[in-house]
């Protein structure tokens, strides 16, 4: 039976999160308002007992249980904060709770979960991947007799997340704009249920990372629909499909959908640190990167924005990656490669071109007896329009560049292996691959592959994650190319081909003519 927006109301008002939960600050950030031009509010999830808002959708489900449920045991699958929630519920509850993360889980969400549960979970490593750690969970469950909770496709779970709504319109009940991130949709849909019905001027706009935006491709399609895959940095986000419930109810009250990249996302993260010296998870940073893009894109000034820091479990090797990024969110920093004559002078001349810029990155490798090539990185103070002039003198100067700002494979890989190129003429194809971090992963990489194809570039990145990046080189014909593609189906990680990447022929294939 569908649940309507009256009793969501009810369910928000009546729910007793506050026995475990905290009424969590929603604080004015000084300086992002003055960046901004708009008066910016944040919802400080990070104060709750699991540094997480997914303790109040958690408690409220197991709220709701009868006392057959409870003396069942229950049961999810998480492999982050919804996992934190539901053993922090157990212990507090006193029942007993079986949690299942995949086998790729870093060690410390593992032992965090531990830590909150005590004698009351119990974890179960199964799989590499969070849908088959679910599918043990259910198969757990009918085994059992355990009660399922999920992490977001639920009435009392959704209004569980909608008391955030309530505390900040009674903290604020200005506010113009409000931003909610949106992984399964739980958060989206209790808050903008709760806040349409209060206060139907307010615009709701869902934030979604680039690489997992489920809610815009469920929107397109008229119904939930499965991503091909999902991106790995901002995990807590990293759903699939959204929930049929969850998806039902942001179809009609959100207002919009704002997705955010990667970089985007790191500059959040150093504006909320910037103003609240706390550090937010990608995922929890969300609502920030929107609020940026949302006041740029549309112009707008002088309004009240509200946002949700959902979530501050960061793996702290994490933090390499979201230094290196987060400036070219900002525009502050832009990277190109670019093509200079080798002959004396050159170098210095294109130095001089530079105009005093401050250089953050210079990489530099000798190509050939007539030009080497440079992957550059320099500080803006004047955003995209002071690159582009940048750009538009070198090139008047004959130097041939390539922006790369926007290049992932570029940044993720290629800045670190500026220079390699074969010897002689090879039949390379190069691949990504997200892969996990487990023992042996690598060794199964390589036996899945056997030793037909000889491996001719890899690197590897981790920046923090359940899974590392790879990228890698394989020697062979083009005949043989469905034979490798049914070994990489049969391998099983996410993989797509970067053969024809800009940057990978410019610095590192035995092709030189991305300019020609």
């Amino acid at each position: 039976m569908t649940t309507s927006a009256q009793e969501y109301l009810k369910k928000v008002l009546m729910s007793p999160v506050y026995d475990v939960a905290v009424n969590s600050e929603f604080v004015h950030l000084d300086k992002f308002s003055a960046v901004l031009g708009n008066d910016v509010w944040l919802k400080r999830e990070d104060q709750q007992p699991v540094k997480s808002f997914k303790l109040r959708g958690a408690y409220n489900k197991i709220s709701h249980l009868d006392e057959a449920s409870l003396e069942a045991g229950i049961i999810t699958a998480s492999a982050g904060n919804h996992a934190q929630g539901i053993a922090y519920c157990a212990s507090r509850k006193n029942i007993q709770a079986t949690i299942v993360m995949p086998e790729t889980t870093p060690d410390i969400k593992v032992e965090a979960v531990r830590n909150f549960g005590g004698n009351n979970v119990n974890v179960v490593l199964h799989g590499t991947s969070f849908d088959q750690a679910s599918q043990e969970s259910k198969r757990l469950a009918a085994l059992h007799g355990y009660t399922m909770i999920p992490p977001f496709d639920d009435p009392d779970v959704i209004a569980g997340q909608g008391t955030i709504a309530k505390e900040m319109l009674e903290q604020n009940p200005n506010l113009d704009v409000v931003f909610i991130a949106v992984g399964g949709g739980g958060l989206a849909a209790g808050m903008s249920v709760y806040l349409k019905q209060l206060k139907p001027s307010i615009k709701i706009v869902a934030v979604e990372s680039s690489e997992s935006a489920c809610l815009q491709a469920a929107l397109k399609a008229g119904e939930p629909t499965p991503l091909p895959f999902v991106g790995i940095f901002a995990d807590g986000v990293a759903v699939k499909t959204i929930g049929t419930e969850t998806f039902r109810l942001c179809q009609q009250y959100v207002d919009e959908v704002i997705t955010v990249n990667n970089d985007e996302l790191c500059t959040a993260i150093k504006d909320i640190f910037d103003d609240t010296r706390v550090i937010a998870e990608p995922a929890g940073a969300l609502s920030v990167a929107a609020m940026r893009k949302y006041a740029k894109q549309n112009e707008v000034t002088g309004k009240v924005f509200g946002g949700v820091l959902c979530g501050a479990n960061i793996n702290f090797h994490t933090l390499r990656y979201v230094s290196e990024r987060c400036e070219l969110g900002e525009q502050k920093e832009a990277v190109f490669a670019v093509k200079i004559p080798e002959k004396k002078g050159a170098f210095k001349h294109f130095c001089e071109l530079l105009g005093g810029k401050i250089i953050t990155e210079f990489n530099y490798r000798f190509a050939s007896d007539k030009e080497a090539h440079i992957f550059v990185g320099v500080k803006l103070r004047r955003g995209q329009e002071e690159f582009a002039e940048l750009m538009r003198t070198l090139s008047a100067s004959n130097y041939p560049c390539l922006d790369m700002s926007d290049n992932e494979m570029a940044k993720l890989h290629v800045r670190y292996m500026v220079g390699g190129r074969p010897p002689a003429l090879l039949n390379e194809h190069l691949f990504s691959f997200e892969f996990p971090e487990q023992p042996g992963a690598l060794m199964t990489f390589l036996k899945t592959l056997g030793e037909r194809w000889n491996i001719t570039l890899f690197h590897y990145r981790n920046h923090g994650a359940a899974e590392g990046l790879v990228l890698a080189g394989f020697d062979f014909p083009d005949t043989e190319r469905a034979d490798f593609e049914a070994h990489l189906e049969q391998l099983g990680y996410q993989y797509a081909e970067e053969t024809e990447n800009p940057a990978y022929k410019f610095f590192l294939s035995d092709v030189n003519g991305i300019f020609n």
